[in-house]
């Protein structure tokens, strides 16, 4: 699935849709360069599951998780400064998202077997900027179905 992100209104109503799609155990990799978006789009996710609005949405660049109070809960995580797979694997992803943690894992590209199978990858594409979502498994895939129907009733619109 591809959709267009031309504001930041469009880019928080993807945050709303993904977050009325998700179920505790899932699985989001948030790829796309730096400044794409990705922390934004947590955010608005985040804030759509009940985050209050005094807490902030940092990246977690540096202390490479965060965990938001949301529900169901969110673990926010940056796997860009990691240089291995078993640096990736220390962080306990996989352990968060077995207790029924949503993971929300930045340049998670790099180490995806750190989140477990079957995970929902949304890739923010600058000029024109879209996001294209794609499912690696059945839970995956029956999200990917789940953000579509929000995606139309929030009437985020389909890129080219």
């Amino acid at each position: 699935m591809i959709l267009s992100l031309p504001t930041r209104r469009a880019t928080r109503h993807l945050g709303r849709a993904l977050a009325q799609a998700l179920a505790p155990g899932d699985a989001i990799i948030l790829s796309g360069p730096l400044g794409a978006g990705k922390t934004f789009l947590v955010r608005g996710l985040c804030r759509a599951l009940g985050l209050p609005e005094h807490e902030p949405v940092l990246s977690p660049t540096f202390t490479l998780v965060r965990e938001l109070p949301t529900t169901p809960r969110v673990v926010h995580a940056d796997l860009y400064r990691l240089g291995n797979l078993e640096e990736a694997e220390q962080l306990g992803l996989l352990e968060q998202r077995d207790a029924g943690a949503v993971l929300l894992a930045e340049w998670a590209e790099r180490f995806p077997e750190a989140l477990g199978p079957d995970c929902l990858t949304v890739r923010i594409e600058l000029g024109p900027r879209r996001a294209l979502l794609a499912g690696s498994g059945p839970r995956s895939l029956q999200l990917l179905a789940r953000v579509a129907e929000a995606a139309l009733q929030l009437r985020l619109s389909a890129a080219p």
